[in-house]
């Protein structure tokens, strides 16, 4: 729900959240800024053909859709390490207000892929 408007988000399924902790101090700027506390939150539709990204890679802390196999990092802006994807997964900036974590900004990007 947008705080300011009261507006509720639709059912579609491009509002789907991925979260992850990681530690603070292994985040590029652009990430570190966006997170609160190490959380980080990034559109869980992959940016190639709009599947599902659901694998975490523990060992190479990367973020893969399995359907073509593109893989992100979410410690740098979710950039895309390979794959055929064409852009990193939007972000969803995050704050902590009075000890809960919060949504502090819009999407960076359009969440989804584009069609042609």
């Amino acid at each position: 729900m947008d705080p300011e408007t009261k507006t509720l988000r639709n059912g579609s399924r491009l509002n789907k959240v991925l979260l992850l902790r990681l530690d603070p101090e292994g985040l590029d700027p652009v990430t570190k800024e966006r997170a609160a506390e190490g959380v980080v939150a990034y559109s869980a539709i992959c940016t190639h053909t709009g599947c599902d990204v659901t694998t975490w890679h523990v060992d190479r802390q990367l973020l893969e859709c399995p359907c073509h196999y593109s893989f992100y990092d979410p410690k740098e802006a979710a950039k895309v390490v390979s794959g055929p994807t064409p852009r990193p997964l939007p972000a969803l900036p995050l704050k902590i207000t009075e000890g809960r974590l919060v949504v502090a900004k819009p999407f960076t990007g359009r969440a989804g892929f584009q069609q042609m």
